[in-house]
């Protein structure tokens, strides 16, 4: 007699956890991550393990997504230590926790950050559209913008592309709360976060001076250039300034 439905969701959702952790412990170790590993680890036949994940990509697609999942907890969490009516701090402290996490884990920031997720064939349109980390993101500077109303660009200014793009958004947004003729906020959206990747990439891979990494002044000089497209001017950028420099220095 097979187990009742129930019992069988109960035991794939275990299944799936048991993966994740696994998969994470042998990224924490420096091990290899791979189906082959992961079976040996979990003491579980390949056959077995194929069950739930089909392929490595499948494997690489749950474990992101999870992990990612689970940080975004932590900056959320180290975000809530402002008020929930000062959403731009709630931001700083959220892309510092961001920096802070990466460099601390950096395959696991490899595992979510850089992992292809689309080829010329096809795109997971699910996995660039969920992610946790980028809704997180996404809403403080919603947030912000709704208390602030910094000026966004105008759709029909931009790159035809890029119009089409913000029109027929792929990122991790609620785009539907967004009026029609402030689309171009979805721009910025991705203009900042273009802005932080790019620097705490580099960081984590060490493609900068070691002392400058330590220092967090390329991170620190980064955030201080999109504060201000935030509409954090005058004694707004002042005060969160020096939260910002708290924060990456704490």
């Amino acid at each position: 007699m097979s187990a009742p439905a129930g019992r069988r969701e109960v035991q794939r959702e275990a299944m799936f956890a048991e993966i994740v952790a696994t998969s994470r412990a042998l990224l924490a170790n420096g091990e290899e991550l791979s189906l082959r590993a992961l079976a040996g680890r979990m003491g579980v036949t390949a056959p077995a393990l194929y069950r739930y994940v089909a392929s490595y990509q499948e494997l690489v697609d749950l474990v992101a997504f999870e992990i990612d999942k689970a940080a975004t907890e932590q900056f959320a969490e180290a975000a809530s230590a402002a008020p929930a009516d000062d959403p731009a701090a709630r931001l700083l402290i959220g892309v510092v926790a961001f920096r802070r996490w990466a460099l601390a884990n950096p395959r696991e920031f490899s595992m979510c950050f850089a992992n292809p997720i689309a080829d010329s064939n096809c795109i997971r349109r699910e996995l660039v559209t969920a992610a946790s980390s980028g809704h997180f993101m996404t809403d403080l500077v919603f947030a912000v913008w709704e208390k602030y109303d910094f000026p966004v660009p105008d759709v029909d200014d931009l790159d035809p592309a890029v119009a089409e793009a913000l029109r027929d958004p792929l990122i991790p947004a609620k785009v539907e709360r967004i009026p029609d003729d402030s689309r171009g906020l979805l721009w910025t959206y991705m203009s900042s976060w273009a802005a932080l990747y790019g620097v705490v990439t580099l960081e984590v891979f060490g493609h900068m001076d070691p002392r400058v990494i330590e220092s967090g002044a390329m991170f620190v000089s980064m955030v201080r250039e999109w504060m201000p497209r935030l509409g954090m001017v005058g004694s707004e950028f002042e005060r969160l300034d020096a939260l910002l420099v708290a924060e990456v220095k704490r």
